[in-house]
C-alpha cells in the first residue's frame, strides 16, 4: 500500500525500508541511539514497516509491531532533522494509524517528548494504567 502527498509517497512494504538509511535515521535519536545496523534489521524484519520517501530520498521510518489481531505497537517514528516541522509526522500517522491491518486494533506508544504530535493523532494518557518495563542490567540506564 503507499500513500501520496505532493512529493513525498509513505509505503507499507517491508522492501523499501533501507536498512542503512534506517539505522543511520535512528542513530540521531535518543531512544535508539547505539543500536545496531544488525539489530534495526531485526526490527524491520519482525515489523510492519511504513518508509516515507521524497522521490528516490527515504527521508522518514516508523514500524508496528502486531499481532494483526489484538494490538498494534508503534515504534521508532523518525524523519531527517530537515524535513520536520512541514505536517510529515502527523501525516505519517494518520496513515498509520489508519492502516487496514492496525485500524481497528488496539494502538498503542510511548514517548518522552513526542506527546502532542500523538495526541493529534487520537492517543491519549489512560487512567489507571501504567507502564511496565522489565529489561536486561546493561540496559536499564539507557530508557
Amino acid at each position: 500500500m503507499k500513500w501520496m502527498k505532493d512529493d513525498f509517497t509513505l509505503y507499507d512494504e517491508r522492501e523499501k525500508a533501507d536498512a542503512e538509511t534506517v539505522h543511520s535515521l535512528l542513530a540521531r535519536t535518543y531512544w535508539a541511539k547505539g543500536r545496531s545496523l544488525e539489530t534495526v534489521k531485526k526490527t524491520i524484519a519482525g515489523s510492519l514497516c511504513f518508509s516515507l520517501y521524497e522521490r528516490d530520498l527515504q527521508v522518514g521510518f516508523a514500524r508496528a509491531m502486531t499481532d494483526y489481531a489484538t494490538y498494534a505497537i508503534i515504534l521508532d517514528v523518525v524523519i531527517l532533522e530537515d524535513y520536520r516541522g512541514r505536517g510529515l509526522g502527523k501525516w505519517m500517522m494518520e496513515c498509520i494509524t489508519g492502516h487496514p491491518e492496525l485500524a481497528s486494533l488496539k494502538q498503542v506508544l510511548w514517548t518522552a517528548d513526542a506527546d502532542g504530535l500523538y495526541r493529534k493523532s487520537g492517543f491519549f494518557v489512560p487512567d489507571k494504567l501504567r507502564f511496565m518495563l522489565r529489561n536486561s542490567e546493561s540496559s536499564r540506564d539507557k530508557t
